[in-house]
């Protein structure tokens, strides 16, 4: 899992959470653009479990799921080889800056590298870009992307389903995630058809 600068901590910290109940393994890393939304919307100064998903914290201070957080400069680390096998990466929120240096085959740092290799090795990339209004160079970078196998999933919710509150419209797009990536789950995101 990644996270970049565009806004959206929200979104990224419920799937973060939701994925690790389910029992998974889930690698992260997080761009400096990330470091500094998740500081601004979400009040995290430090990348790691205790402060990026405390409610999975047990009361003796441990916990019991499996979240490994890569240092962004370490272009070396596991996720960055094709022999690094896993279900699929996500990004989420996924900015311009790093959508473009995806398309673009830049992978200077460990998030861009790993979605690379995720694409070159076939496995799902989820990009769930976050930027509006969109201008032609995302729009091309989205199509070269979606050419190379990346799934696209833009963070808009749908509002057939009458939320009552902002976490229902977030879980309206992190269900959308774990339909993507095959993970079940009990968010009320799909439509049942007009009565």
């Amino acid at each position: 899992m990644g996270i970049t600068g565009a806004s959206g901590a929200a979104y990224a910290l419920r799937t973060l959470s939701l994925i690790l109940q389910t029992g998974a393994e889930v690698h992260l890393v997080v761009s400096e653009y990330g470091q500094r939304l998740l500081h601004e919307e979400a009040g995290i100064k430090k990348i790691d479990p205790q402060s990026l998903v405390p409610e999975l914290i047990k009361a003796d201070g441990s916990y019991a799921y499996k979240l490994i957080c890569h240092p962004n400069k370490d272009v070396g680390a596991l996720i960055a080889s094709g022999s690094f096998l896993h279900d699929g990466m996500v990004i989420i929120p996924c900015s311009s800056t790093s959508m473009g240096a995806i398309a673009n085959g830049s992978g200077s740092n460990l998030l861009t590298r790993a979605a690379m290799v995720t694409l070159k090795e076939r496995r799902k990339l989820i990009v769930c870009h976050r930027e509006s209004p969109l201008n032609l160079i995302d729009i091309e970078n989205m199509r070269t992307l979606t050419l190379a196998g990346a799934i696209i999933c833009p963070t808009n919710p749908g509002f057939y389903l009458k939320p009552l509150a902002i976490g229902d419209i977030i879980d309206f797009t992190v269900g959308k995630i774990l339909d993507l990536l095959g993970i079940e789950h009990t968010l009320a995101t799909r439509w049942e058809g007009s009565p």
